[in-house]
C-alpha cells in the first residue's frame, strides 16, 4: 500500500548540500567518513510519522505515494527546507544584552531567537538569525525500509521519535501500557517529550489511555549514589551534544570589508 499521512514509516536517508557536502546521515559508517560523526547521535533506522514535520516538508511529501522498498532522490528547495535566506533577519545587538562576550561564528540566544554572531564591532555584535541552511536546497537519498502496521510498535516507534528512547509497549483492547528504561525520568525535556509522545498516540491510533511504568527487580535497584551519577552523566552528554551542535551550525560566510559590512546594516550612530 502507498505511503499516506498518518502512516509510520521507517526510513535510512543522507542529506546533501548541491556541492555535496553530507550535513545528515542516518548510515554512522558515512558520517565518519565525511567527517560529521557525533559519539551522543544514535545511527541508524529512524521513524517518521507522515505529516508531523519529523522531518524537512519536502522529504515528507516526497515520501507520500512511495511503497516500502522504495529508493530515491529528492531535492528540496529552500522554501520546503530550511527556509529562504531573509537579509532583514540580520540585526545589530548590543552585547550587554548576551550573557557571555561574543565571537564571530558563537550561536547565541537573545530573547525567544538563536542566530550566529557574524562580526562584532565595538559594543556590538552582528547576529544573523536565520537557519545555518536557510536559502540552501537539500538533496535527500532514501529508503523506505518498513511501514510500521502492529499498533504496539507504532507506539514504541512514537516515544523513539519523541523522547530518543526505547520503550516496551503492550496494547489491552484501547489500553497501552508503556513500559520505559529506569533512567527515563532522569534525562533532560523528558516530561516535556513525553507529553509530546502521548499526544500523537491519542492522535494517530485508537486509544483510550496509556500507563507508563518502571519496572525494577530487586537486585537490580541502584544505589542513591549510582542514581546521582547517572543522572549527571546524562546531563553532562546532554552539554556536550548542545556543544557539538553549535559547533556544527556555526555559519561560515566569506569575509567582508568592516565598512563596507557597517555601510550595509549598521546605523549611523554604530559607525562613530
Amino acid at each position: 500500500m502507498p505511503i499516506e499521512k498518518g502512516d509510520i514509516v521507517r526510513i535510512a536517508y543522507t542529506a546533501k548540500l548541491e556541492d555535496g557536502t553530507v550535513i545528515d546521515t542516518t548510515d554512522e559508517k558515512i558520517a565518519k567518513e565525511f567527517g560529521i560523526y557525533s559519539e551522543d547521535y544514535r545511527y541508524g533506522d529512524v521513524y517518521v510519522i507522515v505529516g508531523e514535520r519529523n522531518v524537512v516538508e519536502g522529504f515528507e511529501e516526497d515520501l507520500i505515494g512511495k511503497e516500502v522498498g522504495y529508493k530515491g532522490t529528492v531535492k528540496v528547495p529552500p522554501e520546503k527546507a530550511f527556509g529562504e535566506y531573509d537579509p532583514e533577519k540580520k540585526e545589530v545587538i548590543s552585547i550587554a544584552r548576551l550573557k557571555e562576550k561574543p565571537r564571530p561564528g558563537d550561536r547565541v540566544k537573545v530573547g525567544d531567537r538563536v542566530g550566529v554572531v557574524e562580526r562584532v564591532i565595538g559594543r556590538r555584535a552582528i547576529v544573523d538569525f536565520n537557519h545555518p541552511l536557510a536559502g540552501k536546497s537539500i538533496i535527500f537519498e532514501y529508503e523506505i525500509k518498513e511501514k510500521v502496521e502492529d499498533v504496539a510498535k507504532k507506539i514504541e516507534a512514537i516515544f523513539m521519535i519523541y523522547t530518543g528512547m526505547e520503550v516496551k509497549a503492550k496494547v489491552e483492547g484501547k489500553k497501552a501500557i508503556v513500559e520505559v528504561p529506569r533512567n527515563f525520568h532522569f534525562i533532560p525535556y523528558a516530561p516535556l517529550n513525553k507529553v509530546s509522545a502521548l499526544a500523537r498516540i491519542f492522535k494517530y491510533l485508537d486509544i483510550e489511555e496509556v500507563e507508563i511504568v518502571e519496572r525494577h527487580k530487586k537486585a537490580e535497584v541502584p544505589s542513591f549514589e549510582e542514581v546521582k551519577k547517572e543522572e549527571k552523566t546524562e546531563e553532562k552528554k546532554t552539554e556536550v551534544k548542545e556543544e557539538a551542535e553549535t559547533k556544527e551550525e556555526k555559519v561560515e560566510e566569506g569575509e567582508k570589508a568592516e565598512e563596507e559590512l557597517k555601510a550595509e546594516i549598521i546605523p549611523e550612530e554604530v559607525k562613530s
